[in-house]
């Protein structure tokens, strides 16, 4: 297969979104015969069919439907091209790569990133991940921080640093129309009659929940588990049971109408800050790392 021509590329595309040849070439200016021929050369290059008759018109066969979707995603960035080179060469532009473990309370997580939200024409990237992979993102610098459940791995080959942000209660909450009196009076031990909703075994804070169970001898009626307390939150504010959440993240939590708070537990969330050498100097790490 010879290298895509991206003019050839580009014509195609414009042909697909307009729905014919004849309005692709009016958009663009040009002659039907000439664009007509830049697709030729395109389905050459790729050696399939892209359009065929439809009427009067044409439609995308299965091979055009595949280019077309790959096309959208090239041009689409194109055009975002100009927009972020003005803004980083501008200095308009301040962004922040964040990586959150998989694990950790992501309403906690919105409240500990506080201090760099409220910059002006930030660029916020968030990824979600699983631990190990997120700190060799950090490590080859893809991040700029990781908010997890536990410190930075002792791994000298990493060379990273870790801070804690935040230790906080964890609470019970259900929907108000499941959560009675009676149950908030003889907490924790109502707990055992309720349908739970837990974290994921690979998560920190399940270990500390299953000690915790163990501990006052309950054994826990678990009816779902959720890798992302997010999700849980919400399943958990639609009726499916009720589920723990770090109390750093209440005021977000609040948001969810209808949710109710049975009692606060001994265990703590933590929630860490993770970051290299160079992303310490970061300014939106910094605040971060300085909040109160």
């Amino acid at each position: 297969m010879k290298e895509i021509n991206y003019r050839h590329l580009y014509y195609f595309w414009v042909v697909a979104k307009e729905g014919g040849f004849s309005k692709a070439a009016d958009r663009l200016g040009m002659a039907i015969q000439t664009i007509s021929a830049q697709v030729r050369e395109l389905e050459k290059s790729l050696g399939h069919q892209l359009f065929k008759p439809m009427g009067r018109s044409v439609t995308l066969t299965e091979a055009g439907h595949a280019a077309y979707a790959r096309a959208e995603e090239i041009f689409q960035i194109g055009q975002r091209i100009a927009q972020e080179v003005k803004q980083a060469a501008t200095g308009q532009a301040v962004r922040l790569a964040v990586g959150l473990s998989d694990g950790i309370s992501k309403l906690a997580a919105h409240k500990l990133l506080g201090p760099a939200l409220a910059t002006p024409e930030l660029r916020l990237l968030c990824h979600e991940g699983e631990f190990e992979p997120l700190m060799a993102e950090l490590a080859l610098h893809q991040l700029d921080l990781v908010l997890a459940g536990q410190p930075a791995p002792q791994n000298p080959n990493l060379r990273l640093s870790s801070q804690l942000l935040s230790s906080s209660a964890v609470g019970w909450y259900g929907p108000g129309t499941q959560v009675h009196k009676a149950q908030i009076d003889q907490f924790p031990h109502s707990l055992a009659q309720l349908p739970l909703l837990l974290p994921t075994h690979h998560s920190p804070l399940r270990a500390s929940l299953d000690r915790w169970f163990e501990h006052l001898g309950i054994e826990p009626r678990v009816v779902a588990e959720f890798e992302d307390s997010a999700m849980m939150s919400v399943f958990g504010a639609g009726g499916l049971g009720i589920f723990p959440a770090s109390l750093t993240g209440q005021d977000d939590l609040a948001l969810m109408k209808g949710l109710k708070l049975i009692g606060e537990c001994e265990v703590h969330e933590e929630v860490h800050a993770i970051y290299t050498r160079r992303s310490r100097h970061h300014p939106l790490v910094q605040a971060i790392l300085q909040a109160p």
